[in-house]
């Protein structure tokens, strides 16, 4: 990307309506509740023949420094500082406020490129808004419409003339939708693609962040970065977007999903948290390795158990965060514990890794690290057809499947069909008659046998093809 856009401006303005606009998805949150957006999110825009990257903001308010509200202010403002470009974005429809006037003297002394944008331009009465925007000293607003995709031809100018051409068109400039057109295809591929390579350590890897609100999620993922780059407080439910980041751990690229925290479905009432859970979920199912953050003064809450199963149901390789570890007075008695229970408590993935952490301290973030690669390891897992048929000789003589109504069951062939998770074929006689106690004698013996632990791993049965069963006979 040649440049890098903030956006900015007071609550409710429709700063999160113009990015996913530009963007070209829904990627941030959109609601008439103000100060929906709290974390400022980056993404990749395209307007016209522009390409840059663009940075949703919270909405600008006057608070004190220690308040959520303050906290917010400071993120924006960070934004500010890291971007090339302001919009500022005001509200045609209700015009101007003291709100406005403060934040549009302090981007004046900024002293970087601002462009002044006129939302909701397109509604009536929305003419004196536009016009009491010249008062702020920025400069001719542009009035567009975030919402219909109106006046971003105008506002495309706008941007170019204050960047300059040089900075908005390099001539170097990568072949962005080539790029595209690469993530689409891993992200669609998946499973598919290179099926027969070997495990690439240098792959970047995409590891979402779950749990319950105020676990310390955003806490943990700030101490990874080395910096205060979301949002965090004594609050529960701070985030509310899905915020992406990146990083390098040992030269390996890192894409870490901050999520917001997620209640018990019967708690979930509002509208704006149902986005915000959506939204979670969203990042889930495009995560490869899902770190679930237990709050190690009080683990194992029904909600907690219900989240790992949502991880394991969804295929998705999962890794178990007992945070907040230096509150925790007796660490050894208490780790047995823990242990135990997840035994116990998650037999559907057996051999769960389980670390503590304290993300406040740093404690263990080296070695959860290192259990969220040994875990991708095994999600991505191929066994060769040949052990898979030697290994399930040596199961049915050791424990032969049942005879179900006088007749015995026959397996006579596996293969591996796919990685992530490991999936496996098997074909057999009557496999509506095989027994779930079979199934889970047979998914315990490939985890121990060929080191799969804490993934899930999924069997499918069908019946072999009989050649004379649609054959007619002959009179």
């Amino acid at each position: 990307m040649s440049f890098t856009v903030a956006i900015v401006g007071r609550p409710n303005v429709g700063k999160s309506t113009l990015f996913n606009r530009l963007v070209g998805k829904k990627l941030a949150l959109v609601d008439d509740t103000p100060g929906v957006t709290r974390d400022r999110r980056p993404g990749d825009a395209k307007l016209v023949d522009l390409r840059f990257t663009i940075i949703d903001t919270a909405g600008l308010e006057e608070a004190g420094a220690d308040t959520l509200e303050g906290r917010m202010r400071a993120q924006t403002e960070a934004a500010i500082d890291e971007a090339d470009l302001t919009l500022f974005v005001v509200d045609a429809k209700s015009g101007l406020t003291p709100l406005d006037k403060t934040f549009g003297e302090l981007l004046r002394r900024s002293g970087k490129p601002v462009v002044l944008v006129a939302n909701k331009s397109e509604a009536k009465g929305s003419d004196g808004g536009f016009y009491d925007a010249f008062t702020l000293g920025l400069g001719e607003p542009v009035p567009i419409s975030a919402e219909h995709g109106q006046g971003m031809i105008d506002l495309r100018d706008a941007i170019v003339e204050a960047i300059g051409k040089e900075r908005a068109f390099p001539e170097d400039s990568d072949d962005d939708e080539a790029i595209t057109d690469v993530d689409v295809r891993d992200s669609v591929l998946g499973d598919e693609a290179d099926d027969d390579a070997e495990y690439d350590e240098t792959k970047p890897l995409r590891v979402a962040i779950i749990g319950r609100p105020n676990a310390g999620k955003s806490t943990l993922i700030n101490r990874f970065l080395g910096e205060d780059r979301l949002l965090t407080g004594p609050e529960a439910g701070i985030t509310r977007d899905s915020i992406s980041v990146e990083w390098d751990w040992r030269g390996r690229t890192i894409k870490m999903f901050d999520t917001a925290g997620m209640r018990r479905k019967a708690r979930v009432t509002e509208k704006l948290e149902k986005l915000s859970v959506a939204d979670s979920l969203r990042s889930i199912r495009f995560a490869e390795t899902v770190v679930i953050v237990f709050d190690a003064t009080i683990p194992f809450e029904k909600q907690d158990l219900q989240l790992a199963d949502l991880v394991l149901r969804e295929g998705r390789a999962a890794v178990l965060a007992f945070n907040k570890w230096d509150l925790i007075e007796d660490p050894q008695a208490v780790l047995a514990e823990l242990r135990e229970k997840t035994e116990r408590l998650l037999p559907q993935a057996r051999g769960l890794r389980a670390v503590p952490i304290s993300g406040q301290t740093g404690y263990g973030l080296d070695k959860l690290m290192q259990e969220i690669v040994a875990t991708d390891k095994v999600w991505n897992k191929r066994i060769s057809t040949a052990k898979l048929n030697k290994w399930l000789e040596g199961t049915q003589v050791q424990h032969p499947p049942p005879a179900v109504s006088g007749r015995r069951l026959k397996l006579k062939y596996m293969t591996q069909v796919k990685a992530r998770p490991p999936a496996f074929m098997v074909s057999c006689t009557r496999p509506d008659a095989l027994p779930e106690s079979y199934i889970r004698y047979m998914i315990n013996g490939l985890r121990n046998d060929f080191q799969m632990p804490g993934v899930p791993i999924r069997i499918h049965f069908k019946a072999g093809d009989n050649p004379f069963e649609n054959r007619r006979k002959k009179r």
